[in-house]
């Protein structure tokens, strides 16, 4: 869901990225310094696997990792969680990643045009 319409042209990057992800929400928020850009659905962890919470920086980005990763990985610098696509878009909205953030493919080649390594990421509940 695009929040600010008139921000319809074509962005490579955002200087001041940043990403917050809010868990009970399922929603992660994309800011340009703390304006928020645009908004997607996002599915989460289950309650045995559940998505950490804290402050991490996007550490890798990968370009059709293929298979559940769907079409981008952003890798957080936290063990093996990241951001990524999906095979299976029925299940956004919902708990059932291994503590990954699941987003529309769509949705994720947006982010990863935007953001570079080191953009921050906040994880809250």
């Amino acid at each position: 869901m695009d929040i600010y319409t008139q921000k319809k042209r074509t962005i490579t990057t955002l200087s001041n990225a940043k990403i917050s992800i809010v868990k009970s929400a399922r929603l992660l928020t994309i800011l340009d310094a703390d304006t928020p850009i645009y908004q997607y659905p996002i599915a989460i962890g289950k309650p045995s696997t559940p998505t950490p919470v804290g402050n991490y920086v996007i550490a890798t980005k990968i370009n059709n990792p293929g298979g559940l990763l769907g079409s981008r990985w952003l890798g957080l610098n936290y063990d093996a969680y990241g951001i990524h696509g999906t095979n299976k878009p029925w299940l956004i909205g919902k708990m059932v990643s291994n503590g990954c953030i699941r987003m529309h493919n769509d949705n994720v080649e947006m982010l990863y045009s935007l953001v570079i390594l080191g953009t921050p990421v906040y994880i809250r509940d």
